[in-house]
């Protein structure tokens, strides 16, 4: 279940402790992602190969614009008071549909005209050099998959890309439902054109998005303080709206829109929501189940921007420090139980063991690239490598 942890994090010891400047933490990353398997590593079904898995949270799309949780200018960090729309609220509540989804209406243009940044692409390079088994992201964004298709991405807490039916399971495109959303709320799509006019929705830094009345959060969310939320309408399953299904105690449901199509509150089905996992609400046997086969086949883990604030992460983590898998963390700021994390980390350490750096993703992993680049074209790298390994072994 995806469920925030909203205690006090500790702040980040640096490990080894010469990662506390950008070209300590590079040499800490290469030391630990070239390491061979630990000795201590449990049995797993992978090839044999060394191999990482990633898990990338908020702080690594950052780059591209977007807001995250708990960074310097995260929701979390400066409105105390943030909360976000839970699954119950979503499912049970008409009016509170309404207000997620002008919210969503509004940030939704800015996050669809986003990109993958410097991280995502270094992401694809340590793919191809083959240091990278997968990436398991907590993002919704959809980066990942962009910038490297061809390594192995599961969205955690699937993507804002399209939308699902909570009742016919139907997928829609998000474009195509933006647009439903324009046509049954002209006023809204008129206020929205003027927004992006002046520049308003450019930036989606806190303090030049309140000077314009404006609060901006995580996940495409955009907050417009007292606005008349109860008018917004939003479109019904058009699969359900062709043929109402019949609901889980047998009887047939009833989908009813006004003149326009919005959908109507006498209705019993034909409610759309975004196709990721809302707080509150279960994650997929199917998704957990890969998730936990992605730790079980890599020999170590690297978390890239998270803070491991949602248990469905934090737990994977756990996962894998229960299987003696090496552990990495590359984010800004605390995260949620590290202090257990590297709890055992005794004697010799360059990296190979654990690390822990407390620098930007999308400025370090590119340099980190570049250093491995040049380490791999030297006439010497065999012999590294082999050293390397002699090494590792001695300190387990």
């Amino acid at each position: 279940m995806r469920i925030p942890y909203t205690g006090p994090l500790p702040p980040p010891t640096i490990i080894p402790r010469n990662a506390n400047t950008p070209s300590g933490a590079i040499s800490a990353l290469h030391a630990f992602l070239s390491a061979p398997p630990s000795p201590r590593l449990q049995a797993r079904s992978g090839d044999g190969k060394s191999k990482t898995v990633l898990l990338t949270g908020a702080g690594i799309s950052v780059a591209s614009g977007l807001a995250d949780y708990r960074g310097t200018a995260g929701t979390y960090t400066l409105n105390k008071t943030y909360r976000p729309i839970y699954y119950n609220e979503f499912i049970e509540n008409h009016e509170a549909r309404k207000r997620y989804w002008a919210r969503s209406f509004l940030g939704w243009t800015n996050l669809h005209r986003a990109r993958p940044n410097n991280g995502h692409w270094a992401v694809k390079k340590l793919g191809e050099m083959g240091l990278l088994r997968s990436v398991i992201t907590q993002n919704v964004d959809s980066f990942h998959p962009m910038a490297h298709p061809d390594l192995p991405t599961l969205e955690l807490h699937g993507y804002l890309r399209s939308l699902v039916c909570i009742n016919c399971h139907n997928h829609l495109p998000r474009s195509e439902f933006q647009e439903s959303l324009s046509t049954l709320n002209p006023a809204w799509a008129a206020f929205l054109a003027e927004m992006l006019e002046v520049g308003a929705l450019d930036t989606e830094n806190p303090d030049e998005r309140r000077k314009k009345g404006l609060k901006t959060n995580p996940d495409g969310d955009v907050d417009l303080p007292d606005a008349p939320y109860s008018t917004f309408r939003y479109p019904a399953c058009p699969t359900c709206l062709a043929k109402p299904p019949t609901l889980k105690d047998g009887s047939k449901s009833k989908v009813e829109v006004d003149n326009d199509g919005a959908w109507s509150s006498t209705s019993t089905a034909g409610i759309l929501k975004p196709a990721v996992v809302m707080f509150g609400e279960s994650i997929a046997a199917e998704v957990k189940t890969a998730a936990e086969e992605a730790i079980d086949q890599a020999s170590r883990i690297l978390v890239i921007g998270s803070s491991l604030a949602t248990y469905s992460a934090w737990r994977l983590v756990k996962r894998a420090k229960e299987r003696n898998m090496p552990i990495g963390i590359l984010n800004l700021g605390g995260v949620r139980g590290e202090e257990n994390f590297f709890a055992d980390l005794q004697g010799e350490n360059n990296g190979r063991r654990g690390v822990r750096c407390n620098e930007r993703a999308d400025t370090l992993l590119p340099q980190l690239v570049d250093t491995i680049r040049g380490i791999r074209s030297s006439p010497h790298v065999a012999d590294v490598k082999r050293e390397a390994t002699a090494s590792f072994g001695r300190m387990e």
